[in-house]
């Protein structure tokens, strides 16, 4: 399905402070070559893991991690479609609990509301996998209709300390691949 025009509509890709971020340039390619127009928006600790210019460069917008002033332009077209990768254990049990104290945290709080699909690829080791919040807010976010990719068929957290030898084998497709199976009301504009 695509959207008038000839696109498959706008994608917020939602990277958070993982140690995969410095690869969301290649989700962004991916989603591009598909036909998305992608939006990048960072999580404050991101920022310290992205290549900001590169990325506003690719995407041909800029990386929002804040909150604009009343007085700015919105700077960036409505989403219909949200990927949060990589998610991290932090992101994943703020949103689950409904804390809303980032700019991106604040577009996954309302994504339901707006009735569009969003897709989490957590970056997590097996340390916090266990913790029992984590599995409360997989639970949780997949009960409202997030899909979590998370386990079998999605990502398998890593062991504590080899975060660095799974990038290159981070599924950032499979990502974007279940958002397109799931489509909002939104996306047929």
């Amino acid at each position: 399905m695509t959207q008038p025009g000839g696109g498959r509509g706008v994608l917020y890709v939602i990277a958070c402070g993982a140690g995969a971020a410095p690869g969301v340039g290649g989700l962004v390619d991916l989603a591009q070559r598909r036909d998305w127009e992608v939006c990048v928006v960072a999580t404050p600790m991101a920022t310290r893991f992205l290549d900001l210019a590169a990325l506003e460069k690719q995407t041909g917008h800029p990386v929002r991690s804040e909150y604009r002033s009343p007085d700015e332009p919105l700077g960036l077209p409505p989403a219909d479609a949200m990927v949060v990768a990589p998610a991290t254990f932090n992101t994943m049990n703020k949103w689950a609990a409904g804390i809303s104290d980032t700019f991106a945290l604040g577009l996954l709080a309302e994504a339901r509301g707006l009735g569009l699909p969003v897709v989490v690829l957590p970056f997590v080791n097996k340390a916090l996998a266990v913790n029992p919040a984590f599995d409360a807010s997989v639970s949780r976010l997949r009960a409202t209709g997030v899909i979590v990719l998370h386990g079998p068929g999605g990502y398998e957290p890593h062991e504590p300390g080899t975060g660095d030898r799974q990038l290159a084998g981070y599924p950032w497709e499979l990502a974007l691949d279940a958002v397109e199976t799931r489509r909002s009301p939104r996306s047929s504009r």
